[in-house]
């Protein structure tokens, strides 16, 4: 009781919207949007992706901040009570958030490297006249030579990154890198460093701002030649595409990542809410600014797209786009020719950062909250004060990034996105679905909502937490199984060492949920019937872990049993204890 009553809230309930806002708005809004719909025929993505929104995005939002800020806790002690079997689902969320926290800050390195570059005049990546260009450079794209490389892409992979051929050779340090990475870090912790209060007042800018540049730059972009050209493709749908199962699982997958859905960020921020917050409104501020971002950075980069079509005589379908070069490729390239082409670079790099810091300490709050809500008299008397631990994690954080700032970093960057974004992340919203919505149950989570506003949840969210979103995660979690292919950079193709690693990478945070269930059998009292049981009743441990032990029998003794599932379960009947 004293630590609920001590847990800290957001000063105001629009800093939660915006913290939110933040968090779900990244760069996979900038980049990874435009590109599938670029790849999936383009306006024919916006049919999918809307409905995906609609029956998958927005339940399962809603669903995580309900939790959250019922339980008031991060995602490990949340799902613990919810369901004890799948507690190991909360320690996954917090894995996967610290993996990724360690590779997604050289992202914003990165832009911060091309934001620094950009106050020179002429661009550095505007020609080939540079010591790092090579003979095969050309300053405007010619998709007819293979043998060609345009001078971004040099700027890119010669100066900025000097990447060796492979992740087998290490190359040296980027020390320009390296340092950017801690003056990185040292910007999270200062966002952080006071918890929800000093977070709250960041986001009123890096949440903000992004639209007033993503505007800026679409008002541009419209009046370059060409640019109609790329807009037509971006909103006038290619029909035969939507034949392709793979474009509807796409759709799925990016209203699943952009959310954030299983990665444990906006449960930990919710946790923070007052506890009478109306739920609904937050979920479709952030469900729906979220997606309407992403469609106006789609309207930006396709802009931008007929514009470079333009100027190299081909059509839209033709231009070589790929992943995250989107970003740091193509997008500089389509600077270089336009009128006061500095100004356009740091206001657009500027919005990276942005975007990326947002989405970072919402990945650092999630490991900082469940660190706190588990051992937070322990951390409270070493480190003495909750900055500390701040600083602690983010120290430690920092060297695990050390990699990625090495001239083989951005192959260690390419395995570690895609054996964490793309294969753990499906497998643990699968199973926070099925720990929230069929062991918690829809009833008790509409019971909380009407306990915390006054209304339950509504029958198009009950049906959707029942049925339509565990079905169509599992379809997802199919396809991305059936579909998977091996990890790769371009022409580069990973060795089988490497792969491996990949897969210890991902079971890093997977291997939780099986580890998780087999302690909660473990301690749980009673036969292996009984304990399974009480390892899906929501509670149980909670309950247990606060009684004496001779008040729970022991372990093959069953009082507490029945205090648990009279306690906890008044619409089922109690186990019974008289065997």
């Amino acid at each position: 009781m004293d630590q609920e009553l001590s847990r800290p809230t957001w000063s105001r309930q629009l800093e939660f919207t915006l913290a939110g806002i933040g968090c779900a708005v990244g760069l996979g809004n900038v980049w990874r949007f435009p590109y599938l719909c670029y790849r999936s025929g383009g306006g024919a993505f916006l049919v999918p992706y809307l409905l995906m929104l609609v029956v998958l995005g927005l339940p399962l939002l809603y669903m995580e901040l309900t939790l959250g800020q019922y339980m008031r806790r991060g995602p490990v002690q949340a799902l613990a009570n919810a369901c004890p079997l799948l507690k190991g689902v909360g320690m996954a969320s917090v894995a996967i958030s610290f993996i990724m926290c360690t590779y997604y800050n050289v992202v914003i390195t990165w832009g911060l490297y091309y934001l620094f570059s950009s106050f020179q005049a002429p661009l550095p990546w505007q020609n080939c006249n540079n010591t790092w260009n090579t003979p095969n450079c050309t300053d405007h794209a010619n998709n007819s030579n293979i043998y060609t490389s345009t001078a971004s892409q040099e700027f890119f992979n010669y100066k900025m990154l000097e990447r060796t051929r492979g992740v087998e050779e290490t190359g040296g340090m980027r020390w320009e890198l390296f340092l950017i990475l801690l003056l990185a870090w040292i910007l999270i912790y200062l966002c952080i460093f006071k918890g929800v209060k000093s977070t709250g007042k960041v986001v009123y800018v890096t949440a903000l701002l992004p639209y007033v540049i993503l505007f800026a730059l679409l008002i541009n972009n419209v009046q370059l030649p060409g640019a109609l050209d790329g807009i037509n493709f971006f909103i006038v749908p290619d029909w035969d595409k939507l034949l392709s199962m793979e474009v509807w699982v796409n759709a799925a997958a990016q209203i699943f990542n952009s959310i954030g859905i299983g990665f444990g960020s906006l449960m930990a921020m919710s946790s923070y809410n007052s506890f009478s917050n109306n739920v609904l409104k937050d979920t479709l501020a952030i469900s729906i600014i979220n997606s309407f971002t992403s469609i106006l950075a789609g309207f930006v980069i396709f802009s931008a797209f007929g514009y470079m079509s333009y100027l190299q005589g081909i059509p839209v379908s033709e231009l070589a786009v790929d992943g995250p070069g989107l970003v740091f490729v193509v997008y500089p390239q389509a600077f270089a020719t336009m009128p006061v082409a500095q100004l356009w670079a740091v206001l657009f790099f500027f919005m990276l950062f942005c975007l990326g810091l947002d989405s970072q300490f919402a990945m650092v709050e999630v490991m900082v909250t469940s660190l706190m809500d588990e051992f937070d008299h322990c951390l409270l008397n070493f480190f003495k004060r909750k900055e500390i631990v701040v600083l602690a994690v983010c120290s430690i954080a920092f060297p695990l990034g050390i990699p990625y700032v090495m001239q083989m970093g951005v192959y260690v960057f390419q395995l570690m996105d895609h054996y964490t974004a793309i294969v753990s992340i499906v497998f643990l919203a699968f199973f926070e679905v099925i720990a929230t919505c069929w062991c918690y149950g829809v009833s008790r989570l509409s019971d909380n909502l009407e306990e915390m506003t006054g209304k339950r949840a509504n029958l198009f969210f009950r049906v959707c937490w029942l049925i339509v979103a565990p079905v169509l995660i599992t379809v997802i979690l199919v396809f991305s199984v059936i579909q998977f292919k091996p990890a790769r950079y371009e022409d580069y193709v990973f060795p089988p060492w490497a792969q491996g690693i990949g897969w210890v990478i991902a079971m890093a945070s997977i291997i939780w949920i099986p580890l998780g269930a087999i302690h909660t059998m473990c301690v749980l009292p009673g036969s292996f019937t009984q304990r399974l049981k009480l390892s899906i009743t929501p509670f149980a441990l909670s309950t247990i872990s606060k009684m004496p032990y001779y008040e729970r029998g022991g372990k093959d003794s069953f009082p507490a049993i029945a205090v648990i599932s009279s306690a906890h379960l008044p619409e089922k009947p109690p186990i019974q204890t008289n065997l």
